[in-house]
């Protein structure tokens, strides 16, 4: 009986565990704890949001409506790198491209999301019908809409997390 050559076997195994939903870290299985059948939204047990308690209704003239203020709460790409690596695995992405994905904020920052909080941050994906780039749009007229007074932020925060790609007709800015 010849034998199979280890490496061979290796990504054999591989292969066979990603397939069911497992990946190899340091020689172990590890199964992917969220899901993506929620795409283009975050497994909302896995990334259900978090909110930044510095900024409320009363606070957003001082904080989000202030030019270049997310700036001094977005964290180092330091930290977003290392916790994309880890959650690519978490989420059972077989595309393990860091370039593929956004460290997104599902709660984004102009909207009082918590800046380094693991439940508010997750591996967007910049394909798909409904990208991140999409997101991005939505987040900027949510933003437009708090800071000109026509919807409080709570209810902003409210629709983002509810189903980002109906928050603008939701409330009735689409």
């Amino acid at each position: 009986m010849s034998r199979i050559p280890r490496p061979l076997v290796t990504t054999l195994s591989t292969l066979a565990l990603a397939a069911a939903g497992l990946s190899v870290t340091t020689g172990t299985a590890h199964a992917a704890s969220c899901s993506q059948d929620y795409l283009p939204l975050p497994d909302s047990a896995c990334t259900p949001g978090a909110l930044n308690p510095d900024v409320t209704q009363d606070t957003i003239d001082s904080t989000i409506c202030v030019s270049g203020w997310t700036a001094t709460v977005r964290p180092p790409s330091s930290y977003t790198t290392a916790l994309k690596k880890k959650q690519i695995v978490e989420y059972g992405y077989s595309d393990t491209s860091l370039s593929d994905y956004e460290e997104d904020h599902f709660v984004p920052l102009e909207l009082g999301g918590a800046p380094r909080s693991e439940q508010n941050l997750w591996p967007e994906p910049h394909y798909g019908d409904e990208a991140s780039s999409d997101k991005d749009t939505v987040e900027n007229k949510l933003k437009k809409a708090v800071c000109a007074g026509d919807v409080s932020l709570a209810d902003a925060q409210d629709a983002i997390m509810t189903d980002w790609t109906t928050a603008l007709s939701s409330l009735g800015l689409s």
